[in-house]
């Protein structure tokens, strides 16, 4: 099956997509409710998706961060928080929890990571901020199996060939 091809879930399993984009809305709400606001859930889901290698969710998390105020440098530094200063410790906590659930399989959320974010994070931002993690998750598999295009946007070509 080629990716002109490839089934989409989102399109061949609308009733289940739908059901998922209305748990997305209701971790948002519940997330906005623990005091979670959009720069430190949208760096989150950027880290995520990054990780995940979803180059679509990367795009449309990156959209909402400059919607939200966040700049270019900012969004860049997100793959190298660690070694940046750009981050606050909330934020930290969130790209560390971010990486914990991506690679959940290797041990889970070990104690330590429970410890440092719980120690930074109130547990209603703990919890909400899991499930926005649990959330962007699913959306990335969903894309990444479907192979969802991500073509340059008019103008990144013709500033791509020249640069």
């Amino acid at each position: 099956m080629t990716s002109e091809r490839r089934v989409h879930l989102s399109r061949s399993a609308r009733p289940a997509y739908d059901a998922l984009e209305e748990f997305s809305k209701t971790v948002g709400s519940l997330a906005s409710a623990a005091g979670i606001d959009d720069r430190l859930k949208e760096i989150a889901l950027i880290h995520s998706s990054q990780l995940n290698g979803c180059a679509y969710c990367v795009r449309v998390h990156v959209d909402r961060a400059v919607t939200v105020g966040l700049g270019a440098d900012e969004i860049a530094q997100i793959a190298t928080w660690r070694e940046s200063g750009v981050f606050t410790p909330r934020e930290r906590a969130a790209l560390e929890l971010a990486e914990s659930y991506v690679y959940i399989h290797e041990e889970g959320i070990s104690d330590e990571v429970y410890d440092h974010v719980g120690g930074i994070l109130t547990e209603q931002e703990y919890v909400a901020l899991s499930w926005l993690l649990v959330s962007i998750n699913a959306f990335n598999r969903i894309t990444i199996a479907g192979k969802y295009p991500v073509p340059p946007r008019r103008g990144d070509r013709a500033a791509a060939e020249q640069g």
